[in-house]
Formats: structure tokens, sequence, C-alpha cells
């Protein structure tokens, strides 16, 4: 693991950054400007994550305000719930389910073993969550957790921007439908950009494993204008359409929710991803980050 070009703060003095090499590249925390113990981690300029460690129940960024309404719908407010994390980042996710889900038990897999020491150090997680961190493949991570443990699998791994292929396809779904109680969820994010082909497939791969789907998108990446992330759910049992709706239609950036026949409609005739034929998620263009 490389070493922080700059450091963490002295005690009382503003935040400054800290930039390191770890195993996906290039890590940096950047400080929230209008939050006081509020970070934004980025990958090689991509935002991977933003946690403020005063609030955790605070998400930031569009797809992960999605992916808390998927929490926040997964059971009665409050009741503990299983989760299994692929892809880690700055774990916001995992700290908004211990925050809002108290005594909730949590599997983070996140492959990048310099990055999960990073994060460690410099955000360090409540030592009261009940949160384990497996460093390994997410594939593999997924293949150990016990058949029937979680209420919800969330998918979050993107390597160099893009989504490994082998968390694309019917194969790799069969196993989160392995670990998935009956009646649990699966929600991946999923990022893509005209002519949405990926997304496409990936609809179709999800409807080829689960009998309900529903995807959170912004209007504009729906409509294929822009390159985006969109939220996928899915599961065996009737999902909470009309108050997901509701609820990402009141966000600071109001997204749209599809489903049933027309979300369907809307794969164009893709068919489902086999491991055989996966490929990685397209590349961001550079303006996104800009």
């Amino acid at each position: 693991m490389g070493k922080s070009r700059n450091t963490r703060r002295e005690r009382g003095a503003d935040p400054a950054a800290v930039v390191e090499a770890v195993d996906g590249g290039l890590a940096e925390l950047l400080p929230d400007r209008d939050r006081a113990r509020a970070w934004t981690l980025l990958i090689d300029g991509a935002p991977q994550s933003h946690v403020d460690l005063d609030d955790p129940a605070y998400l930031s960024f569009e797809y992960q305000r999605r992916f808390g309404h998927v929490v926040d719908l997964a059971a009665p407010p409050g009741r503990p719930v299983h989760v299994v994390h692929l892809g880690g980042g700055a774990f916001t996710l995992a700290r908004y389910v211990a925050a809002t889900r108290p005594r909730s038990t949590q599997q983070v897999v996140e492959r990048d073993a310099a990055l999960v020491a990073l994060v460690r150090r410099e955000l360090p997680l409540d030592p009261g969550a009940r949160i384990r961190v497996r460093s390994v493949d997410a594939r593999d991570g997924l293949g150990k957790v016990p058949d029937g443990w979680a209420d919800l699998v969330v998918a979050d791994v993107f390597s160099g921007a893009r989504t490994p292929a082998h968390l694309t396809s019917t194969e790799f779904l069969d196993e989160v439908r392995r670990a998935l109680k009956p009646g649990g969820r699966y929600a991946a994010n999923i990022a893509d950009g005209p002519p949405l082909a990926h997304l496409r497939g990936q609809i179709a791969t999800a409807a080829a494993r689960f009998a309900e789907l529903a995807l959170v998108a912004d209007p504009t990446v729906l409509r294929g204008k822009r390159f985006g992330n969109a939220v996928l759910l899915a599961a065996d049992l009737p999902l909470p359409i009309a108050e997901l709706t509701r609820r990402a239609a009141s966000d600071p950036h109001p997204a749209r929710v599809e489903h049933g026949r027309p979300l369907l409609d809307f794969t164009g005739g893709a068919t489902p991803v086999t491991d055989a034929a996966a490929v990685a998620s397209p590349a961001p263009p550079p303006s996104v980050f800009r």
C-alpha cells in the first residue's frame, strides 16, 4: 500500500485531503466543506462514496439515496435485517443500515484490501455495528454466504469505473438467489449510457431469475440522453412500487420508477446474459466526472 501524500489533518486544523495508492488505483478522500466530518472517496478521479461520520444516515449521491429507499422498504421501520454488500467503497450503505436499523448484521465484500485498510483508518466504522468486511472477489465472497441468509443483497461493484463481467450473468444471479431468504430482495447499481444496451441486458438477465422487477433512474438516463446510474430491484414477491415511486420522485434529483410490462418492453428484446457471453459494463465518458 502506498504512502499518503497528504495525511490526516492535525487536531483542530482544517481537514486535508488524503491521497493514497490502493489496489484499484489512486484513492482520494476529499473533505466536504459544507459538512464538518464528511468525506468523498474517489478512485482514479471517479467519485465512489460520500460519508458523513456525524450523520451516517445522510446520503449525498443520487444512486446511494435510491439504495437508501430500498433499505427503508426492505422491512418495517427499525427492524434489523441481514444485508450482503458486494462492493464496499467507504461503506456508506452499510453505515446507513447500521444507523437506521440497529442490530442489523451485515457482510461487506470488497476486494481491494488496501482500500479497506485506508477507509478503516481514516473513516472508522462504529465498533458497535455488526459489520464484517471480507477482502475477496465479490462473487467468491457471495459464495461464502449461507443459503437463505440475506434479506437484501446489494451489488455496487466497479473496477476501473466498470462492473466486472462475472457479476452481470444469470449464473451470478443464481448465487444471489441462493443467498437470499424467501422473499428477500436484490438491488444493483447499473451504470450505462446511450444506447443503453448494457442496462437492457441486465434487466433481461434479472427477469430470467426473478418474478418482480423495478428500475429507478433519472428520466434523462432512461431516455438515453446521458450516461448515468440506475438502481435495479428484483424479488420473487411483489415490490413496494407505490412507496418507492413516491420516495424517488421526492428526491432532490427526482427519479422515475419503471416496472411491469413497460420495464420488460424497455429491454427491446435483449436476451439474458450468461457467463459465456458476459462483458464488463461500458466505461463512462470522461465528461461524466468533470
